[in-house]
Formats: structure tokens, C-alpha cells, sequence
């Protein structure tokens, strides 16, 4: 079960969660609804119409769950804060709320747990939902203000902040495919729902910096390798395309102060004249940031597609036996590719591989155990390409593994787990897989090695 990778001595391994995913307690400690807890409620929005309500119970066990974290030897623990919790309603902050989070970064801190913090994983509070959500370019002020509120009361013992964790889903999945909440299908509030949102990236930025605080602060992304079916001048540009929607869209503005020509105008084709962008936008949502923060599962094949509803692009389905149970293709080498390309591309500021990890039909088996094999090859593998990567000079500073636990995972709510460890919803124990230990061994090795 041992492994060969060796990573510098300073690397960081950990493993990362979301506050819906695993919190529970949806109505308790003074929060509000989340436009996600809405979304749940809507017959054929979630798998079996699954909610976060009690979800791992995160809320009332986050000590038992630290103290697993503690024991898998890894060095951080990257989670999200509940944005509802801090702000349940318009200018009303619940201290509550945020002690739920002081008591979380204590316990971490006990164990010499190094908390790297998202500030939004997806929770917009359903207040705000109300007034638009990502739509009303006021909710990226609110944003700053929340950022500004978080950063006080845990500022000087957190020193990793992330503050959007996958903008792309946000936007794009969120209000224009319709898959996550709001569960919207208008790509003008697509376009102007992840222009806010990276807005409110900026706003974020400028309240860490007039904070005076010494950590880092940066965003985390999906991306994405594209690839064309074939060496067709048609394909060819529909990975293009493919690539302007997955990853330059998000890119470019960060780390250029521009949205791709080319898929402005493309845009622009199908929803009209972007008008939203104003004067300043881009130069506030590129502020300089200590790190990027790349998520990592599976790589795209496309080819030109006339019929496609959407810019022309098909999306060619990979072979069944090389697939995870979300249906994606295992790929480790576009993590290398992927990584190559953002630190020859875009920028020279340290990465870090902030979710890889795989779902699999886990069950018990009758020795009690999970024995996942897949999963530890998928990790093994990705970790093999980050390593390769290093090698090769490239600053990557650290690798998160999603997810710590089995959980709600969005709209396949329970149906899919992606956890190293076992979560049994109906008991809520906890068991660690084969895959937990395979991760165990390897953070005990590099700590204990200091390659």
C-alpha cells in the first residue's frame, strides 16, 4: 500500500469540505435559508429530493470530525464558512453564527491544523437571493462586507483565504445550465452573475489588503484540459471554444484585466451586448493575489457539433471503463498538462491543487471496510502528475483531497460520495476507507521524511 511520491518538505496535504455539504443544522445557531436550501425544496432539483438539512451533522460533531482530520496526518484542512450563518438577514450580523467557526479554527488550531478558509462555496443567503442574487451588482459590496467581517474576528489565526471557490459553477451551471441553485437558464444572467461575482472577488481582495493582515489571499477555480476529437480545423476551434467557456473566461480577466475576444464575441452573438462590465471592472477584479487555486477532476474531448444548443461544441463521452461514477474520464496527465499551462500562460504566483479526488459506489463490505481501490489509484495518479510537475520547476505548494467525507453532493444529493471517509447518513458514523489510510500513510511518510 506505500507509495513512492516524495514531495518537498514544506508541501502542504490536506483534505477540504464545504459548509452545505456537511453542516447540517440548516435552521439552527441563528442561520437563515441559502438560496440552496430553496433550491432543494423544489420537486426534481435534487436527486431523490435530498437537502443539506442534516447532511454529515458537521454542525454539532466538527470536534469528533477534526480530531479524523488530525489522525489521517495531513498538515491543513481547507473548508468553507456558511455565509447565512454570519449574516441571516440584511445588516444583521450573528455572533452565533461566527463562533460556530472560532470554536471550529480552535479545535484545528489545538492540533496543529493549518484552516484554509473559503469565503463562498455557494450559499448565497436566501436575503440576497432575493434581491437578485448574482444578478444585482450590489451583492459584490455585501460581499466585501462579509469578507471584512470574517477577516476580523478570525483574521490572525487564519492565514489561507480563498474567497470564491469554482466562480464557473456559480455563474454558468447556476444560471444557465440550471443545474445548481438558482437553477436559472439565461445565459445573459449567466455572463452577468460570474462578472459579479468576480467583482466581488476583487472587493474581497481590497478588504484583506486594507486589513493588514500577513497571510495570502486567492481565488479557486475549475479547470479544465480541452482537447479536439480529431485534427480537423472544426474541432480544432470548438476546443478553442470549449476552452474559452471552461477556463479562459475566468482566466483572462484575473490575470489580463480582459475577457477573451473571442468569446466576447461569441457571447455577445447570442445574448446581446455585454453592457455590464463598467469602467474599472476588470483592473479591481485583477488585483494582484498571493496564489491560485485549481480543482481538478476530469479532462474534455470535444468536436464541432451544428446541433449543439450551445456554441457549436459536442462533448464526446469518454470509454465506461476509465470513468469515475460521476461518468468522468480518470486523466491524470491533463493535471500535469493543465498545471503547465496556468504557470507558462497566465501567471508565476505559487498554485495549489485545492479539490482531486474521485466518487465511487463505496459500500461496506463484511469485514466492515470500504475497500476502495479505484479511488486510491485515481489519487495516486493525480498526485504523480503534481509531483511531475515540481519536478519540472513549477511552484506548487500544496494538494487538497475531496473530500474528506462522504456528502451532499449538490443535485446528486446523497447518491454519489466522494469522501475518504465512510459517512453512514442514517447513523452519521463515520468509517475510514482503505483510501483514508493509502492518504494517512503517505502525509506520515512526508512528514516524517522532510524530503
Amino acid at each position: 500500500m506505500s507509495s513512492s511520491l516524495r514531495f518537498p518538505k514544506n508541501f502542504i496535504f490536506g483534505v477540504a469540505t464545504s459548509a452545505y455539504q456537511i453542516e447540517g443544522a440548516t435552521s439552527e445557531g441563528g442561520r437563515t435559508d441559502s438560496i440552496w436550501d430553496t433550491f432543494c425544496r423544489v420537486p426534481g432539483k435534487t436527486h431523490s429530493g435530498h437537502t443539506g438539512d442534516i447532511a454529515c451533522d458537521h454542525y454539532h460533531r466538527y470536534a469528533e470530525d477534526v480530531q479524523t482530520i488530525a489522525d489521517l496526518g495531513v498538515s491543513s484542512y481547507r473548508f468553507s464558512i456558511a455565509w447565512p450563518r454570519i449574516f441571516p438577514e440584511k445588516g444583521k450580523f450573528n455572533a452565533e453564527g461566527m463562533d460556530f467557526y472560532k470554536r471550529l479554527v480552535d479545535e484545528l488550531e489545538k492540533r496543529q491544523l493549518k484552516p484554509a478558509v473559503t469565503m463562498y462555496h455557494w450559499d448565497l443567503p436566501e436575503w440576497l437571493g432575493q434581491m437578485g442574487g448574482w444578478l444585482n451588482r450590489d451583492v459584490s459590496k455585501y460581499f466585501g462586507e462579509y469578507a471584512e467581517t470574517l477577516l476580523h474576528h478570525l483574521g490572525v489565526q487564519v492565514d489561507t483565504w480563498i474567497t470564491h471557490n469554482e466562480p464557473w459553477c456559480a455563474s454558468f451551471l447556476s444560471y444557465g445550465i440550471g443545474e445548481h441553485a438558482p437553477g436559472h437558464t439565461d445565459w445573459r444572467e449567466a455572463l452577468t452573475a460570474a462578472h459579479h461575482l468576480l467583482l466581488s472577488h476583487g472587493e474581497a481582495l481590497q478588504a484583506y489588503r486594507a486589513s493588514g493582515l500577513g497571510g495570502n489571499i486567492g481565488i479557486t477555480l475549475n479547470l479544465g484540459a480541452v482537447y479536439p476529437a480529431s485534427s480537423s480545423p472544426e474541432d480544432v476551434a470548438a476546443a478553442r471554444t470549449a476552452d474559452g467557456f471552461t477556463n479562459r473566461w475566468f482566466l483572462d480577466p484575473l490575470f489580463r484585466a480582459q475577457y477573451p475576444e473571442d468569446m466576447l464575441e461569441k457571447f455577445e452573438a447570442r445574448v446581446g451586448r455585454v453592457d455590464f462590465i463598467r469602467d474599472g471592472d476588470l483592473q479591481h477584479i485583477s488585483a494582484p493575489m498571493d496564489f491560485l487555486g485549481v480543482n481538478y477532476y476530469t479532462r474534455s474531448v470535444v468536436k464541432a457539433d451544428v446541433t449543439s444548443e450551445f456554441l457549436g461544441v459536442g462533448y464526446v463521452p469518454s470509454s465506461p471503463d476509465s470513468q469515475t461514477d460521476m461518468g468522468w474520464e480518470v486523466h491524470p496527465e491533463s493535471l500535469y498538462r493543465l498545471l503547465k499551462r496556468v504557470a507558462s500562460e497566465y501567471t508565476d504566483i505559487p498554485l495549489y491543487v485545492t479539490e482531486n479526488g474521485a466518487a465511487y459506489a463505496d459500500v461496506l463490505e463484511d469485514d466492515g471496510q470500504i475497500h476502495d481501490t479505484a479511488r486510491i489509484a485515481y489519487v495516486e495518479g493525480h498526485l504523480a502528475a503534481a509531483e511531475r510537475f515540481i519536478e519540472d520547476g513549477g511552484d506548487l505548494r500544496g494538494y487538497y483531497l475531496w473530500s474528506l467525507m462522504d456528502n451532499f453532493e449538490w443535485a446528486y444529493g446523497y447518491s454519489k460520495r466522494f469522501g475518504i471517509v465512510y459517512v453512514d447518513y442514517d447513523t452519521q458514523k463515520r468509517v475510514l476507507k482503505d483510501s483514508a489510510k493509502w492518504y494517512r500513510e503517505l502525509a506520515t511518510k512526508h512528514r516524517t521524511q522532510l524530503v
